[in-house]
């Protein structure tokens, strides 16, 4: 096994296919095919379903990505020893919510005094394990809502996310605000799917004021809430900020009674991080 083999596997998993991780590594489409095959004949199994002219990850290649992106940030370590500015690639998994804020101004920050190290940031979904992340090797730092984190693992709690009632613009509202769930008027909600726990807390939240949730679009991606409550689909219940922005479009908001809160921070298990992890660390806490 050599180490742009797995350059080269990892190109198409964060790329989505040959082509595109051909033009992100800079060679050639045949190279990269090639250096898969090798790749695969090395460790004895299939890491893509060849389907068509594309390529879908086997469960081995899925297993793979973990120790693949941990043995690429060990060589960097490695070669980075007598350096003494750190760099290489840093992975980061990051909730939606937290990513324009405040993963963003950190990444900003770091990358200013680290300008070697580049940086991938990747979606924390609803039924990702984080110790799993961090101990399967996808991300050394994941940002989330909490609690989480297990055995062996640091958190530092970074701010709460208050959220809040998102009416379709023309809706009459009761005036107060916060306003009291048990006068919600009868409107469908726009949620997320089943198991997500910030469906769990509008659930538990309405049910304690007598109300029941009417769904009436179900969506996988939050960022698309304010634009379905704007188009009139039924009410939305997101993080204040964003209530905010869809207030100055027409929309009409309030704050909720009983509140929902979300406390957010930044997960890392600290045996395993690397130079570059440090650092990163080191920026955003001093």
């Amino acid at each position: 096994m050599e180490l742009r083999q797995v350059e080269y596997f990892l190109a198409v998993v964060d790329h989505g296919g040959i082509t595109p991780a051909a033009a992100a590594t800079g060679v050639a489409q045949p190279s990269v095919s090639q250096g898969i095959r090798s790749l695969e004949r090395a460790l004895g199994v299939d890491l893509f379903h060849r389907i068509g002219r594309g390529l879908v990850l086997t469960s081995a290649g899925h297993e793979f990505i973990g120790p693949a992106r941990q043995l690429l940030r060990d060589v960097v370590t490695a070669e980075g020893f007598l350096r003494t500015a750190p760099r290489g690639r840093l992975d980061i998994h990051a909730w939606p919510f937290t990513t324009g804020h405040p993963v963003a101004a950190l990444v900003g920050a770091f990358r200013q005094r680290h300008p070697g190290v580049s940086v991938r940031i990747g979606e924390l979904r609803d039924n990702d394990s984080v110790p799993s992340l961090l101990r399967d090797g996808h991300c050394e730092l994941v940002f989330c809502y909490f609690p989480a984190g297990g055995d062996g693992l640091t958190t530092h709690e970074l701010g709460v996310h208050e959220y809040a009632l998102v009416f379709p613009p023309g809706t009459e509202v009761p005036p107060e605000d916060p306003l009291p769930l048990a006068a919600l008027p009868d409107l469908p909600l726009i949620v997320v799917p089943k198991g997500s726990p910030v469906r769990a807390q509008i659930e538990d939240a309405l049910a304690g004021a007598n109300r029941r949730t009417r769904a009436s679009a179900v969506l996988r991606h939050r960022a698309a809430a304010e634009r379905f409550v704007l188009a009139g689909v039924g009410i939305g219940v997101v993080e204040r900020s964003r209530a905010e922005d869809a207030a100055r479009e027409g929309a009409v908001i309030r704050g909720m009674s009983p509140p929902i809160r979300r406390r957010y921070g930044i997960v890392y298990d600290a045996q395993r991080l690397s130079a570059v992890g440090k650092a990163f660390l080191e920026s955003a806490f001093g």
